[in-house]
């Protein structure tokens, strides 16, 4: 534009509508819209609530007061939750690589390109996700034991036992956390499902076949102690004695996974921030 003096003054445009600073609230709307919108998030979900209610109904129809003096009311879905559990992985492993797949990923992180912020929103919208799901699924099959067989036959259970049904949810999310950020990793949706794979099948077959050699029968015997199954059922309450719920040496599957998963999720960040995509 020119002044009325002949010289040129820059022109400058303010947007009319509100500009706000990123922050991370937004990254979760984007995340939570993403999950929702897929239909991977509807198929692996419905998997897990049909598989533990389902089975765990099944099971508590099958069953009377009396058997549950030695097992606790949430059980029955422990037997679902142990096939459900992969539905969970599979959700964590394409929360991220269904985008690096599709090439999504590229937009969106143009879009946002504060990458640990994108990578935070998807953990914790997951990780509420799953553990939401999770715990709903498991809690419905434990209220539906306790209301059909909770006669005076079936013993005295403490509130101790839900609260390690409720730590048996939270193993299963974090096995989804490890899993997300496997496939952060591998970036590659069947590699990263395969990795998941043999950290649950992979452990109890490696324990049984070094208990056959006197020499590395205790590291056999270890594995054997701390894998996926073991911890489930001890968390879940299926003690040696016949004791239910959760004892205080059983929280240490709760430290070893949070360990495993707290190294891979840091391996994550460090990848996602140093890679081009």
């Amino acid at each position: 534009m020119t002044s009325p003096s002949g010289s040129q003054t820059a022109v400058t445009y303010s947007s009319p509508l509100p500009t706000p600073r990123p922050h991370l609230g937004h990254a979760l709307a984007s995340e939570w819209t993403k999950l929702i919108s897929i239909r991977s998030t509807l198929w692996t979900l419905g998997s897990l609530v049909l598989t533990v209610v389902g089975v765990g109904l099944l099971f508590v129809s099958q069953t009377s007061g009396e058997d549950y003096a030695g097992i606790t009311f949430t059980t029955p879905a422990l037997f679902g939750l142990l096939v459900g559990q992969l539905a969970v992985m599979v959700l964590g492993v394409l929360t991220i690589t269904s985008e690096h797949g599709t090439g999504l990923a590229r937009t969106t992180f143009t879009a946002a390109p504060d990458r640990f912020r994108v990578l935070t929103a998807k953990y914790l919208v997951f990780s509420l996700t799953a553990f939401v799901t999770t715990t709903l699924s498991v809690f419905v099959v434990g209220i539906a034991a306790a209301l059909a067989h909770g006669d005076p036959e079936a013993g005295t259970h403490s509130a101790q036992e839900w609260f390690g049904a409720l730590l048996g949810c939270l193993y299963v999310t974090l096995l989804g956390v490890l899993a997300l950020a496997i496939g952060a990793l591998v970036r590659h949706s069947a590699g990263a499902i395969a990795v998941m794979l043999g950290v649950v099948t992979l452990p109890p077959v490696i324990g049984a076949m070094l208990m056959s050699w006197e020499a590395v029968a205790p590291v056999g015997r270890t594995i054997l102690q701390r894998n996926v199954p073991v911890a489930l059922s001890q968390l879940f309450g299926m003690q040696e004695g016949g004791d239910l719920g959760v004892a205080p040496s059983n929280l240490s599957h709760l430290v070893l996974i949070l360990l495993l998963t707290g190294a891979a999720v840091t391996a994550s960040y460090l990848s996602v921030g140093r890679r081009d995509v």
